[in-house]
């Protein structure tokens, strides 16, 4: 168990979006989000007390988690010391990165030497299978957005939220370090061999009772070319009946390849759904996820008029809105 309450740690995020797992768990756990520790040159800032490791023990904090995601997942040189403080003042250290705790030397002696413990969730733990491709029982929806880091799990908690207000079973199932670090469970799906992802995607998502819906945390993009393969995962193992459309309108090109623009919403929808239907031919698109935080009210709300009439479904920001019109548009 990764005890609670937490320093968030920030490292050297180049920008806000590098602290997303930080982000997510100060958004929907902030019971648990007590303190945040940053390096100089830090350019993320979750608006929580910034402490040492020693003063955040002293508080009572338990747990260090990792809370950035840079590309490749890999615990930088610089973060070392810091850790090895950590450990020192008798805290543990949860991380979600692909580059193992557990294969960091001077962190395993340290922790050894102090009797703190590290916590790796980006671990699988189960024998997944093969994904079979049968039918499941009870419902699904997933959302696959224009590119990474759009809002696809804000929008599914968000969803789980709302349909959980009105009285409707419903169960957000994580597939990624920051979701598996909110609700404590779930499937490192891009840590899983790639034969058998889509077998833990199906795993993930049983057979339920037929009003239940699984709200599957999505990942990735089909359009990006370093992540679309986990994607792909979550589409044939998740079976979906729905999709959600997520999108973040200020973007210029998809995150981390310049050289690539993101694809239009009209794009992503028929794609989507081509691939979708090869395994559920009953697959709809029910709805468009717009990540506004960059723009202001007023220009947010003109954004998503404006694409409502164009593309004739149901557009919002489920975090700033609510996920009601979303969890309405699911047949």
């Amino acid at each position: 168990m990764i005890e609670a309450p937490y320093i968030l740690f920030l490292g050297d995020a180049a920008d806000p979006l590098a602290a997303k797992v930080a982000q997510g768990i100060k958004d929907w756990r902030p019971d648990f989000a007590k303190a945040q520790f940053r390096l100089p040159g830090c350019n993320a800032d979750m608006g929580l007390p910034d402490m040492t490791m020693e003063e955040a023990a002293a508080a009572g904090i338990k747990t260090v988690v990792i809370g950035v995601a840079n590309r490749g997942g890999h615990i930088a040189d610089t973060w070392i010391t810091a850790l090895e403080a950590a450990l020192r003042a008798g805290l543990d250290i949860a991380s979600g990165l692909h580059n193992l705790l557990s294969d960091e030397g001077a962190l395993v002696a340290a922790a050894q030497m102090h009797g703190r413990s590290l916590h790796d969730v980006r671990i699988p733990t189960v024998a997944y299978p093969i994904a079979s491709g049968k039918k499941r029982r009870g419902k699904r929806v997933l959302a696959v957005g224009t590119d990474c880091s759009v809002g696809k799990m804000y929008t599914a908690l968000a969803m789980e939220r709302e349909m959980h207000a009105r009285g409707l079973k419903a169960t957000f199932r994580a597939t990624g370090q920051t979701g598996i670090l909110i609700t404590g469970g779930g499937v490192p799906l891009d840590a899983v061999i790639a034969d058998f992802m889509a077998g833990a995607v199906e795993y993930l998502t049983p057979d339920n009772e037929p009003d239940h819906w699984d709200i599957i945390e999505g990942q990735g993009s089909l359009f990006h070319a370093s992540y679309s393969g986990v994607t792909m995962a979550l589409i044939h193992g998740g079976q979906p009946d729905a999709l959600i459309l997520a999108h973040e309108p200020t973007r210029k090109h998809m995150r981390g390849l310049p050289d690539f623009p993101l694809p239009g919403l009209e794009q992503l929808r028929d794609v989507a759904l081509t691939m979708a239907r090869v395994v559920n031919p009953a697959c709809y698109v029910a709805g468009v996820s717009v990540n506004t935080a960059k723009l202001p009210e007023p220009e947010a709300e003109a954004y998503l008029s404006e694409l409502e009439a164009k593309l004739g479904l149901p557009c919002v920001d489920p975090y700033r809105q609510g996920a009601g019109r979303l969890v309405e548009a699911l047949q």
